[in-house]
C-alpha cells in the first residue's frame, strides 16, 4: 500500500513559513520541519524551492478569489458597496492576525519578483486575473453612476490594488490598522467617490 502523500501538508507548510520568514527566509527545512514531513518528501514533489513557492502562490491566490467573489459576487450590495466590503473583508482577516501578515502576493512581489522570472511572471499573472473581477465591479457602478467615469476600470482596478497593497505594507509596519482605514476612507472620498 502506498504511503499517503504529503504534498498538501508542505505547501500548507510552506504557506505559514514564507508568511512568518518571507522566500529567502525560508529554508527547505523549516518547511518539512513545520509540515513534520521528512526531508526527502520535499523532493519527491517539487523540483526546487521556486518550484515550491510558485504552488504556494497559486494556492494561496486561489483563496484570495474566494474572497474577491465572497464580496463582488454579492448582488445584494451595489457595486460600489461591494468594493468597500472586499475591504473589510480583507481588514477583518488582518486583524485577525494582529496586522503582522499582509498578503502574500505583495510580499513576493517585493522579496522574489527581482530574482525570480518564474514567480515575476506569475505575479504578473496573477495580478492582471486579480484585476478582472474588480474593474468588472467598478464598469458597473459607473453605469450606475455610483462612481465617475472619468477613468477605465481597469485603470481603477490596478490603483485600487496597488494601493491597498502599499497601505497593508504601511499596516505591517505600524502594527495598526490605521493605514487601511486611511486609504478606506480618502479613497471613497476621492476616487470611489458618489457623484454629485
Amino acid at each position: 500500500m502506498p504511503k499517503p502523500s504529503l504534498k498538501d501538508a508542505i505547501l500548507d507548510a510552506g504557506l505559514r513559513v514564507m508568511f512568518r520568514a518571507g522566500y529567502h527566509g525560508s529554508s527547505v527545512r523549516d518547511v518539512v520541519q513545520e509540515a513534520g514531513a521528512p526531508q526527502g518528501s520535499f523532493t519527491n514533489h517539487f523540483r526546487s524551492k521556486e518550484a515550491f513557492a510558485s504552488e504556494v502562490l497559486e494556492r494561496y491566490f486561489s483563496h484570495v478569489q474566494g474572497l474577491v467573489a465572497l464580496a463582488l459576487d454579492d448582488t445584494s450590495l451595489t457595486p460600489r458597496a461591494r468594493l468597500r466590503r472586499y475591504l473589510d473583508i480583507i481588514t477583518g482577516r488582518l486583524a485577525a492576525d494582529d496586522w503582522m501578515r499582509g498578503c502574500l502576493i505583495g510580499d513576493l512581489s517585493l522579496e522574489a519578483s527581482g530574482n525570480s522570472e518564474l514567480l515575476r511572471a506569475q505575479l504578473d499573472t496573477i495580478f492582471r486575473a486579480w484585476r478582472t473581477p474588480f474593474a468588472a465591479c467598478i464598469a458597473e457602478a459607473q453605469q450606475a453612476g455610483e462612481i465617475a467615469a472619468d477613468f477605465a476600470p481597469d485603470e481603477l482596478a490596478e490603483f485600487l490594488l496597488a494601493s491597498w497593497q502599499g497601505a497593508m505594507l504601511r499596516m505591517k509596519v505600524q502594527r495598526s490598522p490605521a493605514a487601511l482605514e486611511r486609504f478606506k476612507t480618502i479613497a471613497f472620498n476621492t476616487v470611489f467617490k458618489e457623484p454629485s
